[in-house]
């Protein structure tokens, strides 16, 4: 099948509540990178939303703004990238209006372009390791904090192209916050039923 990679989300797309944005627009739509001359691209099949006003699991709760979350306070449309544990960056993308601090933080996607180049950068053969999990996928993509935190997702390097049609899929609790209280159990980790290129059932 051949893709359409330059039909962009337009920019008052990423300006809606989070979870439309999530559910509606992103599940299904290709996350895309030029990095270092190389195009690759990957069809979201798992996500998970933050809410920055309310959310105890949200880096921004309670819309905090600090150095690190400075971009989560911007207008959708642009990239938050944070580093964990000192070696994995993790892809966001910031929504709703200027402010808000919500995000979506990408969790796993299906290989769809440039798979040996992933290959490469990941050191892995197996294309269902490639990008199953947002450490897999930013390293397989080539994202980093360093040099897209911020990055303007309707621009030439990082983007997300529209997706052909919506999925069925199964909502559950986000992995790893279990710090978060009554926030740790939501039900705000949205994946593709059936696909096998999620990071965990």
């Amino acid at each position: 099948m051949e893709y359409d990679f330059s039909r962009r989300l337009e920019k008052e797309v990423y300006l809606q509540d989070v979870f439309t944005l999530a559910k509606r627009h992103l599940l299904g739509a290709y996350l895309c990178s030029n990095v270092g001359g190389c195009f690759t691209a990957g069809r979201i099949t798992e996500l998970e939303v933050y809410v920055g006003s309310c959310d105890k699991a949200c880096h921004a709760w309670p819309n905090k703004l600090t150095p690190r979350t400075a971009t989560m306070f911007r207008a959708g449309g642009c990239a938050y990238v944070f580093f964990v544990y000192g070696m994995h960056n993790q892809f966001n993308v910031v929504a709703g209006p200027a402010g808000t601090a919500d995000a979506v933080l990408i969790r796993a996607l299906e290989p769809v372009a440039g798979i040996e180049v992933m290959r490469r950068r990941r050191g892995c053969e197996d294309i269902r390791r490639l990008t199953t999990g947002p450490g897999r996928l930013c390293r397989a993509l080539g994202i980093t904090r360093q040099e897209h935190d911020g990055e303007d997702l309707c621009g030439q390097t990082l983007w997300i192209a529209k997706g052909e049609k919506t999925y069925p899929y199964a909502a559950r609790p986000r992995i790893g916050v279990d710090y978060a209280e009554e926030y740790k159990d939501k039900p705000w980790r949205f994946y593709i039923r059936g696909n096998p290129f999620i990071s965990k059932k």
